[in-house]
């Protein structure tokens, strides 16, 4: 072995979808025998150098234990955490010290946690490491340990090679002349998923009895991706109207699925194949803080909103949610995006939900109620109410009332449409949109909100009244010109006509006057 010898080796981090590259520089020299690892290491990557020595030993490799070892992962202000780096650090000592072909390692960008008996163990993010690599259009190939290269090879496009024990990497990189053709790291297989997943939901929108008026109200915010906020006295159906929803929702497209299964994965959650291309719904406790809700964390890791990402965040019981919390979705609202920043570092997560909320409207829920009377203050509501921000509330499309039911109507209420028959309408009503405008009516802005939906002048007459008279802010204006359009769509008109218009105008009104 040389006084002195260097080996580069490529590997990743996770800072959301981005997932910058490393590079994992390796120097021995002799002198001192020490093993230092630089680069603004977290502590368990600085526990690599023990996981990583006695891998070696216990894979009959040779450790060069009489010589300095010094790692540096570049670049030297990214913070670098978790055991991905093992892998990439084992390879470029043996490529320093001459054990393998160190040419050959810019074939490949590399990331596994090692065991001490040299076993390669599944790293999180594997989906967003790979997309990671796709969008910058490297030719490089991604070796990753078997279960983490089997959610990697997902991603179309890429060569990702799957390995379950440092010597079988290691048998891929001896020189040409050493090794065999049973040494090559085979491709691998992505696991099999469904086309046409079964949807999620456990509840057809027909089990709930009665309450026509909110089931409009969830196809119409189905059909044009917006938010809804349902509010009504306990046991009225909104939590199992909330869990219908998902099912009225189009299967993910692959480009989304992808994107949405990246999130998870970067959340250190299993990947489970049967929930492919599956809507996510998630449903938060009230007691959630806002870094459990938005995301944060050292290092920064996705929140509820991120993972919900294409899907659906369901928050039952509004009010009881902590100010805080509720006020950090305000922006994600509008942007589908939330950027955690810290002194360290800045994290970006991808954040395009659609908010699903109910609430009782005080705090013994029986407000306004013909079956029970309110036991609560005038006062007390209103401070109820106030607990939601004005703010909040005007990001929120369709503000819909699910009253109280006598059991004689309830009895006798017909069981109404299935799930099926109205995704149905949602499909069509979605497709519509994507072939005029390439996105859905909730993400309308600017030029495009004035161009698709254009009034006549009785249409805009009847809309300025009804703005000046409930007082609206520019962002209302514009959402209910959105849910005009989405009920058009889902009646197949072209315009925008008063009926469409009083209906969407109807959905902005139960806390509009609190």
């Amino acid at each position: 072995m040389p006084a002195m010898a260097f080996a580069l080796v490529h590997s990743r981090a996770l800072d959301g979808l981005n997932a910058p590259p490393v590079t994992v520089e390796v120097h021995l020299a002799n002198g001192l025998p020490s093993f230092t690892l630089v680069g603004l290491a977290d502590t368990e990557v600085k526990e690599a150098r023990e996981r990583v020595r006695a891998a070696l030993q216990n894979s009959a490799l040779e450790f060069p234990h009489n010589k300095r070892i010094t790692v540096n992962l570049a670049p030297a202000d990214l913070p670098k955490e978790s055991g991905r780096f093992d892998l990439p650090i084992a390879l470029g000592i043996l490529a320093a010290s001459g054990q393998i072909d160190a040419d050959r390692l810019g074939e490949a960008e590399y990331a596994g946690e090692l065991s001490l008996a040299g076993d390669l163990r599944p790293v999180r993010g594997a989906i967003a490491m790979a997309l990671a690599l796709r969008r910058v259009g490297s030719v490089r190939s991604l070796v990753l340990p078997q279960a983490s290269a089997q959610e990697a090879a997902l991603v179309p496009g890429l060569r990702v090679h799957g390995a379950a024990h440092l010597l079988d990497v290691v048998r891929s990189l001896l020189p040409t002349e050493v090794a065999d053709d049973t040494a090559v790291l085979p491709l691998a297989e992505a696991p099999c998923v469904t086309s046409a997943p079964t949807r999620r939901t456990a509840i057809d929108l027909r089990e709930v009895k009665g309450q026509s008026a909110a089931k409009r109200a969830l196809e119409v915010a189905a059909a044009g991706g917006h938010s809804v906020l349902m509010s009504g006295p306990p046991g009225t159906g909104k939590s199992m109207l909330a869990r219908c929803f998902a099912g009225l929702l189009p299967s993910l497209s692959e480009a989304q699925a992808l994107e949405s299964a990246a999130v998870i994965s970067l959340s250190g959650r299993p990947f489970d194949a049967t929930q492919w291309a599956q809507r996510p719904y998630r449903s938060p406790h009230h007691t959630a803080s806002s870094v459990a809700l938005v995301g944060g964390g050292s290092p920064p890791r996705p929140g509820e909103i991120s993972l919900a990402h294409e899907g659906v965040l369901f928050l039952d019981e509004l009010p009881e949610f902590p100010r805080t919390a509720l006020e950090a979705l305000r922006e994600p609202l509008e942007t589908g995006r939330i950027v955690i920043s810290r002194a360290a570092r800045q994290a970006e997560f991808p954040a395009r939900f659609q908010l699903l909320a109910a609430m009782n409207p005080c705090p013994c829920g029986h407000h306004g109620s013909t079956l029970k009377p309110c036991c609560c203050s005038p006062d007390t509501v209103s401070r109820y109410q106030a607990r939601i921000s004005g703010p909040l509330l005007d990001r929120i499309d369709l503000q819909v009332e699910v009253p109280a039911m006598p059991v004689e109507a309830l009895m006798q209420a017909p069981d109404g449409e299935p799930s099926a028959t109205v995704a149905t309408r949602v499909a069509i009503a979605q497709r519509l949109q994507q072939e005029r405008q390439g996105c859905l009516n909730a993400a309308l802005s600017g030029d495009a909100l004035e161009d698709h939906c254009a009034l006549d002048e009785a249409t805009s007459r009847f809309l300025a009244t009804a703005a000046s008279r409930l007082a609206w802010s520019a962002r209302s204006h514009h959402r209910v010109l959105r849910m005009a359009r989405t009920v058009a769509d889902l009646a197949a008109s072209t315009s925008i006509h008063c009926a469409h218009l009083a209906e969407a105008i109807q959905y902005r009104r139960v806390l509009a006057a609190r």
